[in-house]
């Protein structure tokens, strides 16, 4: 028999997400702005861009770390993509992600062999980061020749998506069902709850957290280098504004900076949130302080629900119409 329990981390996530189009749609009225193919297209492409982020800072969150260096390898991947990937995209993509692994892999070592915070280990690393991206590239943009590959990228597949959004949408697949049907994704779980009881159960926490950040890395890496292939260039500051929507995104689908919350499937919703809001208002055509607003907004709806002073007045009000 289907366990329902299954379906309750996805029901808020899924209730934002629908709330979400339910209002822009409301707004945009019969004027046919938002609810359009390219408008799909965009959110789509917004979701290749900060979803691969979304899904490892929000892997790290959920066993009560946090990985600020992404903001810095994003640019550093797709500078050091674009500079080997001229001759063979293939190698370019492989020494992003490869450093990215590696990086990660050695933060990950540091914080759980040194047992040092999590945020002050990533944020050395992405200023090493930024300084390694202004190295290799002069602290200038750079070009990438192949422009075959930057179209390519681009190109509409079946109306709605394109290669990068399939590859993140086939990451995210995987994760998931790694992650639900599997010891791990317990085990994950169990970390960011109590890392003592973890330890106790005998739990390798140790290896768990260094696996999370260089799984992180490697996809904030992957992003790097997919978006500077698709823009034909890159630069040190690549994207180095996307650890905000990335931590929000990871928010919207049910993650928690306390730990031991949070699913793979909801990060992908949190990220389609905000990826239709932002896509949904461009195409309203309100200005940019509108998409902070509305963010803002659900963000504070979300805090006000998870609240623990707001859960208790709830289960009172539960027990007293019981009684009634």
């Amino acid at each position: 028999m289907f366990n329902r329990r299954l379906l309750v981390p996805y029901l808020r996530p899924s209730a934002v997400l629908l709330a979400v189009i339910l209002i822009l749609a409301v707004i945009d009225g019969s004027h046919g702005r938002f609810l359009s193919s390219s408008i799909v297209f965009s959110v789509l492409q917004m979701f290749a861009t900060v979803g691969p982020i979304a899904l490892g800072v929000g892997m790290t969150m959920i066993i009560r770390e946090f990985d600020l260096s992404v903001a810095g390898m994003v640019g550093m991947a797709g500078c050091i993509a674009v500079l080997t990937g001229g001759d063979n995209p293939w190698l370019g993509l492989a020494a992003a992600v490869g450093t990215g692994l590696c990086t990660g892999l050695l933060q990950g070592f540091i914080i759980a062999r040194l047992k040092l915070p999590s945020i002050g280990v990533t944020l050395g690393g992405l200023l090493v980061f930024l300084g390694v991206s202004y190295a290799l590239t002069g602290s200038r943009s750079i070009q990438y020749d192949d422009l075959e590959v930057a179209g390519l990228l681009g190109q509409h597949i079946f109306g709605f998506f394109s290669i990068p959004s399939l590859i993140i949408l086939v990451i995210f697949a995987v994760v998931a069902l790694i992650f639900g049907m599997t010891k791990l994704g317990r085990d994950l779980l169990a970390v960011g709850g109590d890392r003592r009881a973890a330890l106790s159960a005998g739990i390798r926490v140790d290896t768990l957290l260094i696996g999370t950040f260089a799984f992180s890395g490697a996809l904030a890496a992957m992003c790097g280098a997919l978006l500077g292939y698709s823009l034909a260039s890159a630069a040190p500051t690549g994207l180095s504004n996307v650890l905000v929507p990335a931590t929000t995104a990871a928010i919207l689908g049910g993650v928690s900076l306390s730990g031991g919350t949070g699913r793979p499937l909801g990060i992908a919703l949190g990220t389609l949130t905000l990826s239709v809001l932002q896509s949904g208002l461009n195409a309203l055509g309100l200005s940019s302080y509108a998409h902070e607003i509305f963010v803002g907004l659900v963000l504070l709806a979300i805090a006000i629900l998870d609240g623990t002073a707001f859960n208790a007045r709830l289960d009172m009000l539960r027990l007293a119409l019981r009684r009634s």
